[in-house]
């Protein structure tokens, strides 16, 4: 006897405007089964997942609930039903405390009045599902974004979904993480929760799910097993086949001279006496596991934050601290870990983000250069290939490998030399991910240098040409291309925290 879906999106379609997003359609989730939907940046996995949480209803085709059709004309019929989401944009109030963001809806009440023990009671069970040991009462505003994430997934958690969407839940976490979160995957499987789940990383997809629906341009492509080697999934993707997935340029840098210089950078509480060069023409990666202070050091360099003692010098030019002015003049420029909320403006044109960083540069007389600005914005994005109905729409509405492309973009306009990285191919697609490299490759071919911090060890191990490590906010090591492993990067980052453990 065949058994039946949780859930089903039959034949559905979605139209904005003049643009189909979703043509006919169809992808179903099981009891016990974990469904991978499988796509490039703008297939339309993200307006799928959002029909099935009750954000978009379909234009044509029906949704299919324990063989019932019904309508989710919002989030709370959809919850009713027991359907819970992860986003890949964090749903989450900055002001708030840890309990009341995973409680938000459903608080706990006592004599009329918030039963805040209980609250955080019930917080903490749903960290504790996904191992996340932190003050409930810690505000969400002050985490980090691989935390933050982590609040999101718990919030979902603590719903007792019967059907559970997870869009790019391991995005922002370590491989660590990413471990727990599958532990409790398994353990939901297990009491019949079906789970639709979708990822970027290829790897992750045979150990995790049993099949995978493949959607290109909003249309069903195919539905293959989970165990399906990882070049036929970028085939069934992409439409062709992607032979080298880390296309390094390495050259050779040993008579380069050196444009980035740090000594001695401190900044009490994060990050203490960080010193190293990066030369013309390499990347310099950065690993470490989240709170290493990583992200921090960047920021610092960048002149979003100030540093308590140190200095920042580009070509033997020191920059002042904490001004970010300074910092792009000297030619740097900044690719945040979040780039909805630090590196774009969601609302404003694909125009407008592209040029930011050279307005005030390219000004004449004062006054804004708003068409050589749209001629140089028109280029970049060609060149990158972002793909837009126009310029001139939000580039909010664009998906999140063609906003990074964009981000990427305005530094190109603005002719830094010294590209600092943090996290640049999160939550983008194969094919996006092999075209930023490929720009990384353009920078330091002519003379660049980049400094990357990233999570994805493959990725630092695959285009770095040399690695430092941070634990806990200082340099642990420093790894040539020949020397590094995973292992030995694992062994700097994580020395302490296992010492740690094995004391408990």
């Amino acid at each position: 006897m065949t058994q039946q879906p949780l859930l089903t999106l039959q034949n559905v379609g979605k139209v904005f405007g003049p643009v189909t997003v979703i043509d006919d359609v169809t992808v179903s989730v099981y009891p016990g089964q974990v469904q991978v939907l499988l796509g490039e940046n703008g297939a339309g996995k993200s307006t799928l997942i959002k029909m099935m949480a009750g954000v978009y209803q379909p234009d044509s085709g029906h949704i299919v609930v324990d063989g019932t059709t019904v309508t989710l004309p919002n989030t709370r019929a959809a919850e009713a039903l027991g359907i819970a989401t992860i986003h890949q944009e964090l749903n989450l109030v900055a002001t708030m405390s840890i309990a009341e963001n995973v409680m938000l809806g459903r608080m706990p009440t006592r004599h009329g009045l918030v039963d805040r023990r209980a609250m955080r009671r019930q917080a903490r069970a749903a960290l504790d599902l996904i191992g996340l040991d932190i003050d409930v009462d810690t505000l969400v505003g002050d985490l980090g974004i691989a935390r933050q994430q982590l609040v999101e997934i718990a919030k979902a958690l603590s719903v007792d979904a019967r059907i559970l969407i997870l869009d790019e839940p391991t995005a922002a976490l370590t491989r660590h993480e990413t471990e727990s979160l599958f532990a409790v995957m398994a353990d939901l499987r297990r009491q019949g929760v079906g789970m639709l789940f979708i990822s970027h990383h290829l790897d992750e997809i045979a150990e995790v799910g049993d099949t995978v629906t493949v959607l290109r341009d909003g249309e069903y492509i195919a539905e293959v097993p989970a165990s399906t080697p990882e070049d036929e999934l970028v085939k069934l993707m992409v439409g062709r086949g992607i032979d080298d997935q880390f296309p390094r340029d390495s050259a050779d840098l040993s008579q380069a001279a050196e444009i980035l210089t740090v000594e001695k950078l401190t900044s009490t509480g994060r990050f203490s006496d960080i010193s190293f060069t990066v030369k013309a023409g390499e990347v310099l990666g950065i690993a470490g596991l989240v709170g290493a202070g990583r992200t921090e050091l960047i920021r610092a360099i960048a002149g979003a934050d100030r540093y308590t003692s140190g200095t920042v010098t580009v070509r033997g030019q020191s920059l002042p601290n904490g001004n970010i002015k300074a910092a792009i003049a000297a030619g740097i420029g900044h690719v945040p870990e979040d780039r909805k909320a630090q590196g774009l403006v969601l609302d404003a044109s694909v125009n407008n983000n592209l040029g930011y960083a050279t307005l005030a540069s390219t000004a004449k007389l004062g006054l804004v250069d708003f068409a050589g600005q749209r001629r140089r914005a028109a280029a970049v994005a060609k060149k990158l290939r972002i793909r837009m109905h126009t310029i001139d729409q939000p580039i909010g509405a664009l998906s999140g490998g063609n906003q990074q492309k964009a981000v990427f973009g305005r530094w190109i306009i603005a002719a830094s030399t010294v590209l600092l990285l943090d996290e640049p191919t999160r939550g983008v697609d194969v094919g996006a991910k092999v075209e930023i490299y490929e720009l990384m490759n353009t920078i330091t071919a002519a003379g660049g240098a980049i400094l990357m911090v990233s999570s994805e060890l493959p990725e630092v191990l695959g285009m770095s040409d040399r690695i430092l490590v941070m634990r806990d906010g200082r340099l642990a090591g420093e790894l040539t291309a020949a020397e590094a492993t995973q292992d030995a990067v694992m062994t700097l980052a994580a020395r302490d925290v296992d010492e740690k453990h094995e004391q408990r």
